[in-house]
């Protein structure tokens, strides 16, 4: 088994008396690449740290929606000068939530469009987090791709499967995350099921949101393999092929990242 946990988040707090020991499980559970996310440009260093000392992990930059209204407004130029480190491969997470509302939406709404016009001079791919913020965020999204295209996911998905296949058409992919394995999440369960294969990728967004059956307890990476193995099932395919084209996926996507040789001879193969 190969797979990739897109979305996870090693440098909380929740990992830091144990972040070895579960990067470790991550990689026995057959997790072979992680990308480590960024919520806040001051903790941009902590998480490279992180990424730079492990061959496997790799990390983004960028500024959370619940975090664009406090202080001064990241640049798309500290955007760009940030991306361009070696073990930087996505933009994010930035977008919409109107769930919460911990940041202005006006204040939401500028920095990810900051976030898309770094996507599009870095040619990284933006990783976007919406949550009740449905309009706006396919408003911006449309608006954006017609001043000049950009890549994307939608994490952590738990929106409309009319956004989830307007947002496939503008190109972007999805990431599934551990709600598609809860009993109540028959509508993302649905959407997963209609959705193109070839577009989906799966996360953890740990240390939140552990699947079943570890709901309730701290996430991890390692625990990616359930959320794998609950899409295999809606898709109809066996575990090892459901991580195969995950794992393509994330490497068509973040494309920056050279896929390990173990990676490609399973795919030959």
């Amino acid at each position: 088994m190969f797979l990739v946990d897109s979305h996870c988040h090693l440098n909380f707090k929740d990992f830091s008396h144990d972040i070895e020991e579960v990067i470790e499980r991550a990689r026995l559970s057959g997790v072979q690449v992680m990308q480590t996310i960024c919520t806040k440009m001051s903790e941009f260093e902590e998480i490279y740290a992180i990424a730079a000392s492990h061959e496997d992990i790799y990390c983004s930059v960028g500024v959370h929606p619940h975090e664009a209204g406090e202080g001064a407004m990241v640049t798309v130029e500290e955007l760009v000068e940030a991306a361009s480190r070696p073990k930087v491969i996505g933009l994010g997470e930035t977008g919409l939530d109107y769930y919460y509302e911990h940041s202005p939406r006006e204040a939401q709404k500028e920095s990810f469009r900051r976030h898309i016009e770094a996507s599009r001079r870095t040619g990284l791919p933006v990783i976007i987090h919406t949550r009740e913020a449905e309009e706006d965020t396919l408003q911006i999204l449309t608006e954006e791709m017609r001043r000049g295209r950009f890549k994307g996911l939608i994490h952590c998905f738990t929106s409309s499967q009319e956004l989830a296949e307007k947002c496939i058409e503008l190109g972007f992919y999805i990431s599934l995350s551990g709600i598609l394995t809860f009993k109540k999440a028959t509508d993302i369960q649905q959407a997963a099921v209609s959705l193109p294969i070839n577009r989906l990728l799966v996360e953890t967004d740990a240390p939140y949101l552990a699947p079943t059956p570890h709901r309730g307890t701290r996430n991890e990476p390692s625990f990616t393999i359930f959320t794998n193995r609950f899409l295999s099932s809606l898709k109809g395919i066996n575990e090892e092929e459901c991580a195969r084209i995950t794992s393509e996926n994330f490497f068509t996507l973040f494309d920056k990242v050279s896929p390990p040789q173990e990676w490609k001879k399973r795919a030959v193969a």
